[in-house]
């Protein structure tokens, strides 16, 4: 069925229910409005009295259609963001309102404690409004933009053609003078440019260019910006570590020959049947797993609840990989290493990594973690001490590789070594435990073979 509108057109959408409902009463209203028609109207079958309505009644089109699409609008609200978090920030708006939005495409940005967060459409249409503002904080479920679904791609055919309306008034204007004296066709094209160029002038000279700022010498200049959820939650955790646990770093040195003869042989058998590249970083994960799993203290927690204190044990290995993104350290979570093979590990960082770099990493992503991996070598690190992401009991340090003069039986030789530490939760961990578990790994990773041979 075709819906006929007060203005005798035709709505080329299917009506509802509710839509005819709004256009019988809007018909009977007008009947009763116009005196002397409406008597003569009246007779007539309802369709007849919608076609007899005039332009310039008050339930024209466009009245009856805001009325139907009054029903079409969606509003989108701030989706769930990650266990225990309540609310983020608004740091980036994608769309404008007026512009049209299909479904899943990326409205906004929002930023949380632990992660920037992708606010998606649920339902295509035109953005009418944007109900939160660029830096504002908005909870979760709280009304975010609205939707109006009825106009499908509206704001597409809208854009391109407002364009060549700016366009046309300077040609017209660059026309007005050789009206005495017409140009051949050929010339036209050729004004276009010249005026594009006049337009475009007067643009500079309205907007002049600050002026640039001359720092004299001896001149110091200090700016501030507003710190980041992500960075403000880093710098909150990281003293709330070092208020709580008692931390204690233990050292090591491992002689990395073997494992880099190891890599320089089968580097590129591995990337070639795998499709990743055979890193450092595999062997001190699986070397990790195997020590933990034999140093269950190392891999459980202390739950301080005062007189009521526990400690967890976990029979399983996750362990938190810290990665550098332009936003902050975040650390996704690599889990069951335990069961893991080489290039499982390899293949997971990568993914991982990559996916932190393009910000589309996941609260989930990064939940959890019984152990954390440090490597500061890639940044040519010589030694720190690295700090705990509580709440677990330890993490370790890798550190650059440097060649330095070594004893090697009763021989002096030039080895590429690697500082390791092992920054550990004293109230967890003895210390005893803490050294035969670090050199437990140094073991692992000075012979690979072991780790073939679980020993």
């Amino acid at each position: 069925m075709r819906l006929l509108c007060a203005t005798g057109g035709v709505c080329s959408r299917q009506p509802t229910m509710r839509s005819s409902l709004l256009v019988r009463q809007a018909s009977r209203a007008v009947v009763q409005s116009l005196a002397p028609r409406a008597v003569v109207a009246a007779q007539r079958p309802l369709s007849s009295v919608v076609r007899a309505v005039p332009a310039r009644s008050a339930f024209s089109r466009f009245q009856i259609n805001s009325a139907v699409r009054a029903f079409s609008v969606h509003v989108e609200s701030v989706p769930t963001l990650g266990d225990s978090i309540t609310d983020g920030r608004v740091i980036q708006w994608n769309k404008a309102p007026g512009d049209f939005v299909a479904q899943d495409d990326i409205l906004c940005t929002v930023e949380t404690d632990k992660v920037a967060v992708d606010i998606r459409a649920s339902a295509s249409g035109k953005l009418v409004e944007q109900l939160a503002a660029e830096g504002d904080t908005v909870k979760v479920g709280a009304e975010l933009a609205k939707i109006d679904t009825a106009a499908k791609g509206e704001a597409k055919s809208a854009a391109p053609a407002a364009e060549p309306k700016k366009e046309a008034a300077p040609a017209k204007a660059a026309a007005a003078p050789s009206t005495s004296s017409p140009a051949p066709a050929s010339a036209a094209p050729a004004a276009a440019p010249a005026a594009k160029k006049e337009a475009a002038q007067p643009k500079k000279e309205a907007a002049p260019a600050p002026k640039p700022v001359v720092v004299k010498s001896g001149e110091r200049v200090e700016r501030r910006v507003p710190a980041s959820r992500m960075r403000q939650t880093i710098a909150r955790r990281l003293k709330d570590s070092q208020n709580t646990a008692a931390m204690l770093t233990t050292f090591n040195e491992i002689d990395m020959t073997n494992i880099m003869a190891l890599r320089n042989k089968y580097k590129d058998d591995f990337a070639a049947r795998h499709g990743a590249k055979l890193g450092f970083m595999s062997a001190f994960v699986k070397a990790s797993a195997n020590a933990l799993m034999r140093s269950p203290d190392v891999n459980a927690f202390f739950n301080d609840k005062g007189s009521n204190s526990e400690i967890v044990y976990r029979d399983f290995v996750d362990i938190s990989v810290a990665v550098a993104t332009p936003t902050g350290l975040v650390v996704p979570v690599l889990r069951n290493c335990e069961n893991m093979s080489f290039q499982d590990v390899e293949l997971t960082i990568a993914a991982l990594g990559e996916k932190a770099r393009k910000g589309g990493i996941t609260i989930e992503d990064m939940t959890g973690g019984t152990f954390t991996i440090s490597n500061g070598g890639v940044y040519g690190s010589l030694m720190g001490t690295p700090i705990l992401n509580p709440p677990q009991s330890a993490i370790l340090g890798m550190h650059g590789i440097f060649k330095r003069p070594v004893a090697i039986g009763d021989k002096v030789e030039i080895r590429p070594m690697m500082y390791v530490a092992l920054t550990y939760d004293h109230r967890m961990i003895d210390g005893a435990t803490a050294v035969k578990f670090l050199k437990d790994v140094k073991a692992q990773v000075e012979d690979p073979s072991r780790m073939l041979l679980d020993l």
